[in-house]
This record gives C-alpha cells, sequence and structure tokens, in this order.
C-alpha cells in the first residue's frame, strides 16, 4: 500500500497532468463556444495553441459575432490576428456596421485595421458625424482689409476611403485654402461680414473631401475679426521707399554738385597760380628789355603810370 507522502505527490502530478491537458486540449472553451452556437471543433483551438494564437480571443470573438447575427470564419480571425491586427475591435466594428446598415464586410475591416486607422472609431463616425475646428485662417479682400476666421466642418468617415485616403489635416488644409480664395475674391471685406455663408455656400461647392477618408456635410463660419489695413500698410511701404529713392537720386546729384564745385576751384586756383606766375616774370622782361635796349626810360615810366592808373581803378571798384 501506498503512504500518505506517496499518495499527495500523485495526487499532485495528477492535478498539474491535467492542468496541463486542459492547456492543450481547452475543453472549457471548446463547451462554451459549443453552447453559444459557434462551430469549432476542439482540433482546432489544439493547433491555435501551436501556432501561437490565443484561443479565448478568436472563441470570444466569434461568439460575440454570432450572438449579433454575423458569420465569422475562425480561419479569417486567426489570420488577422497573425497580421498584428486587432481581432475584438474589427468583431465590434463590423457588429456597429451591420446594426447601422452599413455596408461593410470582413476583410474591408481587416483591411482598414491592418493600415493603421481604428476600424471601430471610422463607423461610430459614419454614424455620428465629428465636428472638426479650423485654426485661424487669415486672408485679405480686396479692399485690403485683413480677415481672421474661424470655422467648424462637420465631417463623416467615408468607409470606402479609409485605405488610403487623406486624413484630417487634409481636410483643415483644404477648408483653410478654400476660404482663403473666397475672401480674397470679395470686392469688399464688408460684404464678406454681412454674408459669412457666402464663404461656406462656396468652400463647399469645391468638393474638397475628394480622395480623403472623410465627407464633409457642412462648413460653418464660427467667427470673423477684422485684422489689419494690409493695403494701407502696402501703401505706406511703397511711399516710403519711393522716399528713399528720391533721396538717394538727390544725394546723388548733390555729391557731382559738390565734386563739379571742387573740380572748378581746383582749375582757377590752377589758372591764378599760372598768372602769379606770368606776373613774377614781367620785371625779369622788362630787366632784359633795358639791357638789349629795346625800351627807354621814358618808355618804362609810362608803363609805371598805366600800372598806377589800373591799380586806381581796381581798388575804386572793389
Amino acid at each position: 500500500m501506498m503512504g500518505p507522502a506517496t499518495m499527495i505527490i500523485w495526487i499532485m502530478v495528477a492535478i498539474v497532468a491535467l492542468l496541463i491537458l486542459l492547456w492543450f486540449f481547452p475543453i472549457t472553451l471548446w463547451f462554451q463556444a459549443l453552447i453559444s452556437g459557434v462551430k469549432i471543433s476542439l482540433l482546432q483551438l489544439v493547433l491555435m495553441r501551436w501556432r501561437k494564437v490565443p484561443p479565448g480571443t478568436i472563441v470570444m470573438a466569434m461568439i460575440t459575432g454570432t450572438k449579433a447575427g454575423l458569420h465569422l470564419d475562425a480561419n479569417q480571425l486567426e489570420a488577422h490576428y497573425l497580421a498584428k491586427g486587432n481581432v475584438p475591435n474589427v468583431v465590434n466594428a463590423l457588429i456597429s456596421a451591420d446594426k447601422a446598415n452599413i455596408s461593410l464586410n470582413f476583410n474591408m475591416a481587416a483591411a482598414i485595421d491592418l493600415a493603421g486607422r481604428d476600424v471601430f472609431e471610422a463607423v461610430q463616425m459614419s454614424v455620428n458625424p465629428k465636428v472638426i475646428n479650423t485654426p485661424p485662417v487669415t486672408a485679405v479682400a480686396k479692399d485690403g482689409i485683413q480677415l481672421i476666421t474661424k470655422a467648424r466642418v462637420t465631417v463623416r468617415a467615408n468607409i470606402k476611403q479609409l485605405v488610403g485616403g487623406a486624413g484630417e489635416e487634409t481636410v483643415l488644409a483644404r477648408v483653410g485654402e478654400g476660404i482663403i480664395s473666397s475672401v480674397g475674391a470679395a470686392d469688399s471685406h464688408k460684404k464678406v461680414l454681412e454674408h459669412p455663408d457666402s464663404i461656406s455656400k462656396v468652400v463647399l461647392g469645391k468638393g474638397l473631401d475628394a480622395g480623403t477618408a472623410f465627407e464633409i456635410l457642412s462648413i460653418d463660419i464660427a467667427d470673423i475679426d477684422i485684422g489689419r489695413n494690409i493695403g494701407a500698410m502696402l501703401q505706406i511701404d511703397q511711399a516710403n521707399a519711393d522716399k528713399n529713392i528720391a533721396q538717394a537720386r538727390a544725394e546723388e546729384k548733390r555729391a557731382m554738385a559738390v565734386a563739379l564745385e571742387q573740380e572748378m576751384k581746383a582749375k582757377a586756383q590752377e589758372a591764378r597760380a599760372k598768372v602769379i606766375e606770368a606776373e613774377a616774370q614781367i620785371p625779369m622782361a622788362i630787366a632784359e628789355a633795358f639791357q638789349k635796349g629795346h625800351i627807354g626810360v621814358m618808355d618804362y615810366y609810362r608803363l609805371k603810370n598805366i600800372q598806377a592808373d589800373t591799380d586806381m581803378r581796381e581798388n575804386i571798384s572793389k
């Protein structure tokens, strides 16, 4: 007979063996699926273990989908899990789409999930549209007045465009571009302030949601503030530029006049120096004329009288 210690050891071995057996053969999970109306074999659950796929995730997803009236395939769910997809999120999205009469099959939902988008949130946004607030958009009307506009864009997820479609940033950028072009086409900022809905109609009619993952339902102008008078500022800047150009040209002409004056003074000084030099040679010429006998004493005194008379006339004129 076995002793108490041996009996305890065998009981523990049996418990461990039973736990290992239940881990490899999730009978409880298989029975839960069976009574929930999910057709899946025990062998499939065992093979999921070997493929490192948690059977509980797949079975619970199938039970949830079956109770909601969906027909899910275990192999598709397992493949999506192996592709790093979010199986419960995809199943919840399929259930929400089915209840909201939105056309969405498993392949499309799996593709959206693998593309990095939250497919369940996208389905919810298709049912409950989302409001996106644009940042302040600055535009200038034709009269030169700056307007700062804020808008609210109501969008709904476009399930068919979620894979490869542009996101919210693209929608906001296109709406901002449309507001700028609409305000810029207005003859006066007063018209824009009087009829802000005209901006919404023009922008909405441009089909800005093309190629995006959203469908724009409405664009509402939330606020318009008057900014600076850009036209007046441009005119002031132009006047300052013209003034600077005129001042530069006047300074250039003044510099040329000063240079010409300096040149004339230099020429006058040069001529005066030549006159002084010539006058200094007169006594030498008179002395030479005396030596050669070309003039006499009377001629010399007559010349002196003429010089004295000339000096007197110059003094009187001064």
